[in-house]
Parts: structure tokens; sequence; C-alpha cells
């Protein structure tokens, strides 16, 4: 029962700034909105468009778009780890080695943390460049409990916010959610006020869930399934580079109100391409 209760506190102390800022990364200010496109024909993404390819509307609006070097654009990834008792050994070892190969494929500029979630949530290291303090406390995970998967994936959200550059948030689980206090609507909120990206990693045996889908949906993400964990290093490595290879499309909203939830409408001209991104962003009120 203390447990529990130690892992409410934290949940709420995680909740608080959250709720108190309300402050969604997305701006309609002077910075403008910034969006990832993925653009695939079947399952291989498409390079070469530019910004003359894509149509993009706002509350139904066509809006004049730019698309951004995303190699200017330093990434954020972060890592959110079922540890439950489930993931003893080899299935461990082939976590962490994924984890591993993560770390080896970002830049120096990049920027990662490590979340970990059982029947508790622990935010383990915080974004940061110092890539062997993450693959330290990565190789410390120890199994243990039953899994808060909710949980886990709002505290990876929550690295999110306010956070500069580009935010690709990797949840990996091999269950179903037993224990989370969180319930899915409150997860997925946070997920449309966070600009990151989720993605959900699961076993393909597991019972599915319809709030990973839902978060991957609201953020334009995907929920990818896999047979053992011995698939774990190369989906998370092409998890990464799907994600480098998505466009960035900026834009400042025109002839749209400012606040509120803005339904977003992205597509390319070119025909039998297909488009996925996020389905809309919650905007910064108005003001001069």
């Amino acid at each position: 029962m203390c447990q529990r209760v130690a892992v409410a506190c934290a949940l709420l102390l995680l909740t608080r700034p959250f709720h108190a800022q309300q402050r969604p990364t997305f701006s309609s200010r002077a910075l403008g909105v910034r969006v990832d496109v993925l653009v695939t024909d079947g399952h291989k993404p498409v390079g070469g468009l530019g910004a003359r390819d894509f149509e993009l509307r706002d509350n139904g609006i066509p809006q004049s778009v730019e698309v951004v070097d995303a190699a200017d654009v330093p990434l954020n990834a972060v890592l959110a780890l079922d540890t439950s008792a489930s993931i003893r050994g080899r299935r461990r070892e082939d976590l962490i080695a994924a984890g591993d190969s993560l770390l080896d494929d970002l830049k120096p500029v990049d920027r990662a943390s490590l979340t970990t979630f059982s029947h508790a949530v622990a935010p383990r290291v915080p974004l940061t460049s110092d890539f062997p303090a993450v693959r330290a406390e990565l190789h410390r995970i120890e199994p243990e409990g039953q899994t808060a998967i909710m949980d886990g994936a709002y505290t990876a959200l929550t690295t999110t916010l306010t956070q500069t550059g580009r935010s690709l948030v990797i949840l990996c689980t091999d269950g179903s959610d037993t224990s989370s206090w969180l319930e899915p609507r409150e997860v997925v909120d946070a997920a449309k006020r966070s600009n990151a990206v989720f993605y959900g990693v699961t076993a393909a045996d597991g019972r599915r869930s319809a709030a990973l889908s839902e978060l991957a949906d609201a953020t334009g993400g995907q929920i990818l399934h896999v047979k053992s964990s011995a698939e774990l290093a190369a989906t998370l490595k092409g998890i990464l580079n799907e994600f480098r290879s998505r466009y960035i499309l900026a834009y400042n909203p025109t002839a749209v109100a400012l606040g509120g939830f803005h339904t977003l409408d992205v597509r390319v001209k070119r025909h039998g391409l297909t488009v996925k991104a996020r389905p809309g962003y919650i905007g910064v009120g108005g003001g001069s």
C-alpha cells in the first residue's frame, strides 16, 4: 500500500506543473507552428520533396509552408521502457542492447533521456547529451512488479514539454497495462499538448492497447509489433531512421484564430504517396 501511495504522489508532482502551465510546445506566435510529417511510398520513406509539394490546411484554411532542414534541428530521444517482472532473462538483455544501439546512432548535438516503468515509474535520466550517463543507468535496470504503461507514457511525454528541438518518444512494452493510475484520456491530452512524436513497440502476442494507438495517432507516430525481443534493436534503429527522414513543415497561421484546438490536414500533391502527421495542435491564445 505504501508503495502505491508513493507512486501516486510522484505522478501528482509530475501532473501539477503540467496543468499549472497548460502551455503547449506548439506556438502560433512569431515562431509559428512546426509539424513533423512522414511521407511514404508503400513502406519506404520518400525524400526530395519541397514546400511546393505539400498542401496544409489549418482549421480548413490553406497555409503557406516552409520545409525546415531536419539536419539543423537537434533530436530529443526519450526512451520509456517496461521493466516489469516479465522482462527477466533474455528479454532484459535484448532491451538493454536495443537501448545501447539507439544511443550509438544519436549525434553529438542530440539529447536522450530514460524513463522506466513497472508498477512504479522512475524518471531515471532527464534529457542530456551525456550518453554514457544514460547508458550506465540503462544497464542498471532490474525487472520487478506489474506494468503501468499509461503512467510511463505520461512521464515520458512530460519530459518533452517546453523543450527545444524535435522530440521522439519510444515506449517499449511486452504486456498490457495492469497498474496505471492515470486514465488514457489524460495521457492522450498530454500528447496533444506536446510536440513529441510517439512510437510504441509492443510484443506481437501481447494484448492490443487501444490507448497506445490513440497516443500514436494523436502525435503522428506509429505502433510496431515485434515477434521476439531479439527484434528490438533493429526496430528501434528503424524508428530512428524513419524519424530522421520526416519533413518539418513550418508556417505562421493565417486567417485562423490563434487559441483552441486546431485541426490539421497535410497532403502531398504527388499521387500514390501516404502522409502521416498529427491531426491537430492546441494553439496559444490571442493577443498582440
